[in-house]
């Protein structure tokens, strides 16, 4: 799957994120969708640069994603300038847009310390691919359990308000 790929720039801005949230346990940042909807991930990359801009365990254990994700746009807004480009509510999602996740954590990388080691870029070539799905993927496979749902709702619907019809199509009366 073409989708699949990531670029060089998106590697190793992955790994920074990675190499910054690797003493976050409750973070795990596989790709640019799905590892970003809780807030935890801004708030680490934040934290690990910037500790002294407020507490963690706060932000990690006592707020919904909603506020995870208000709080990091925020500080990143008040503290390091980077506009809020980013609604909490469309991040919030099981499948936030990767484009703006993409662009937001580049703002972030252009104004926080960029050390990425080889290591951490290795890790990411190592990820299993199955992680990295994008939103047209996403976006398809709704699609299909939304059909099949429709598709199972018709034939019940069928099946109830013509029993006669249906059994009679199952069970043709020989004569």
């Amino acid at each position: 799957m073409a989708g699949l790929q990531q670029t060089n720039s998106e590697k190793i801005l992955l790994s920074w994120v990675r190499q910054s949230t690797r003493n976050y346990p409750q973070v795990n940042v596989i790709n640019f969708t799905s590892s970003w909807s809780d807030g935890l991930a801004f708030n680490a990359l934040l934290h690990s640069h910037r500790p002294d801009l407020f507490d963690w365990n706060t932000v990690a254990s006592q707020q919904s994603p909603v506020q995870r994700l208000d709080h990091a746009f925020n500080i990143a807004r008040q503290h390091l300038g980077i506009e809020k480009l980013l609604d909490p509510e469309d991040v919030a999602t099981a499948c936030p847009d990767k484009k703006s996740i993409l662009m937001y954590v580049t703002s972030l990388f252009q104004v926080l310390p960029q050390q990425v080691t080889m290591e951490a870029i290795r890790e990411v070539e190592m990820l299993p691919r199955h992680s990295r799905v994008t939103r047209e993927e996403h976006i398809q496979v709704h699609h299909q359990q939304h059909f099949s749902q429709e598709v199972s709702r018709f034939t019940f619907l069928l099946s109830s308000c013509c029993s006669e019809v249906v059994v009679s199509l199952t069970y043709p009366i020989s004569f």
